[in-house]
């Protein structure tokens, strides 16, 4: 397989039905591509099936409402979807990425009478980070920029557009010589990296930002019911910069990264263990259960379905 993502070969889901790769293409005037209209989710797929996928395809459908994206497909049909292209690729595991955008029916910054089209691609990809730096640890740079307030754009949707940023951050650290970048919110708190959501163990505490503007993890909510299943206090809290100095620990949760441990941060060096390990193991066992396709701890995600959550 070629390592291009537009040269493979295999199925993406498109508006409705299995296209070969090769000829998935929208409109190069899609009101998406020009303004970031579009929202989209990164899902993790073991031993044939997606981790916590009606919770992925909740959010999803809870992303586009927050963008005023209308998506003519509910939940049931995208999991359906998503199960489909899943078997028609023969993937035992990799990763999918279902993306919904606005259509090339008009072009101008409004996006009213734009029609939506929805497009899901599972591939083949082991891991996000290399396997050295998951065993020793990533190193992360201090971002530049920062994650908006709730009064500039709605961070809890996973929003194509709100990922420049995200983008500049990462691409900078790594230019850098780092694996990827913390990023502070708009009040100068630790908010997330620039595609994950991070945890530190301070005094044997579980110590996690409130998710105020970004994204709500799901493997994040995952990784905080292991840890309460081990009896590890979990606390949701403002984390300030100087709580970095505190930790023993620090790891990144996220669908691409799953738990990644982190070993230098901001000056500061941590142990890759003995907490991190553990939960990793936890999160390897729980991604294989029967029921690994559902809700789990994200069950919240239920209640946007079925309209109890703005």
């Amino acid at each position: 397989m070629s390592n291009s993502m537009d040269d493979r070969d295999g199925w993406i889901w498109l508006d409705g039905a299995l296209v070969p790769w090769r000829e998935a293409r929208p409109h190069v005037l899609s009101h998406g591509l020009h303004y970031g209209s579009g929202v989209f989710e990164g899902e993790r797929i073991y031993d044939g099936r997606v981790f916590r996928l009606a919770a992925h395809s909740a959010r999803l459908v809870r992303s586009a409402r927050l963008v005023d994206i209308d998506l003519p497909w509910t939940r049931e049909e995208i999991d359906t979807a998503t199960r489909a292209v899943v078997r028609a690729n023969g993937l035992a595991s990799g990763y999918v990425r279902p993306l919904a955008w606005r259509g090339s029916e008009a072009l101008g910054v409004s996006a009213i009478g734009t029609g939506v089209h929805l497009a899901i691609a599972p591939w083949e990809w082991p891991h996000y980070f290399s396997r050295e730096a998951r065993l020793r640890g990533i190193r992360l740079d201090m971002a530049r920029f920062r994650r908006p307030s709730p009064e500039s754009a709605p961070g809890e949707s996973k929003a194509s557009g709100l990922y420049i940023i995200c983008t500049l951050e990462k691409d900078r650290a790594i230019k850098a010589g780092f694996d990827d970048a913390l990023m502070l919110d708009w009040k100068g708190r630790v908010a997330e990296a620039t595609g994950a959501n991070i945890f530190l163990v301070i005094d044997g505490r579980l110590v996690t930002p409130r998710p105020d503007n970004f994204l709500d993890g799901i493997t994040r909510r995952a990784v905080m019911g292991l840890a309460r299943a081990r009896g590890i206090e979990v606390e949701e809290r403002d984390v300030w910069p100087d709580d970095l100095a505190r930790a023993s620990e620090v790891f990144l949760t996220g669908s691409a990264s799953e738990i990644t441990p982190v070993r230098e941060l901001d000056g500061q060096y941590y142990q890759v263990g003995p907490l991190t390990p553990r939960l990793i193991d936890d999160f390897a066992a729980l991604v294989l259960r029967e029921d690994c396709e559902g809700f789990g701890e994200s069950a919240h995600l239920a209640d946007v379905e079925l309209g109890k959550a703005a």
